[in-house]
């Protein structure tokens, strides 16, 4: 990341190990996980060629996810498009919520445009632009604005509490949201 980079704020994360899930949920909050197909190997191998020294633990996650409702339905970019799903699915995974810092308004803006991107389709013309970036260091990015990967999704929904980010949105990773709220895999004590 540059010199500017400036974390969030945010009210701090709690880890989830398979089996165990969160007695309440917030609209507007976030999670970041990780699977063991090709794809999430591909996505954290990728990361890894950004994220390197004290930074490389931030590389754990390849997926996130926004939670849109106090039900634990969320929003996230999956391969057949932005769906609106429940967090339940990832129950016998590890994953964490990040509890962000917004405003009652705020919070509903992020909703609102996770909600108006539903149903658009999965950018596989951002993630080609990404791994263009990541491969060369080259800032340089391209893409459709009516298709977004995961990540792209919450950091453009995190845009409406205020976050401000150093990167383009689009191109922002699972990484960099660790990175950015300050989730560190190898401190999973609950805040």
């Amino acid at each position: 990341m540059s010199q500017n980079f400036r974390p969030v704020k945010c009210l701090g994360y709690e880890c989830y190990p398979p089996g165990e899930e969160p007695k309440s949920f917030k609209k507007g909050d976030f999670i970041l996980t990780h699977g063991s197909a090709w794809t999430s190997k591909l996505i954290r191998f990728g990361q890894k060629l950004r994220f390197h020294g004290v930074d490389a633990k931030y590389t754990r996650w390849n997926h996130c996810a926004l939670i849109i409702n106090a039900n634990g339905e969320i929003a996230e970019a999956l391969g057949a498009g932005i769906k609106k799903t429940n967090i339940s699915k990832y129950k016998q995974n590890e994953y964490f919520l990040v509890r962000i810092i917004a405003s009652d308004e705020d919070r509903e803006q992020a909703v609102a445009f996770a909600l108006y991107s539903l149903e658009e389709k999965y950018g596989w013309i951002t993630i080609l632009s990404v791994a263009v970036c990541l491969l060369t260091g080259l800032k340089f990015s391209f893409g459709f604005d009516d298709e977004k990967i995961c990540s792209g999704l919450v950091a453009r929904a995190m845009e409406r509490t205020w976050a401000i980010f150093n990167r383009t949105p689009s191109h922002i990773t699972p990484a960099d949201l660790a990175k950015y709220y300050n989730v560190d895999p190898t401190n999973q004590k609950e805040y």
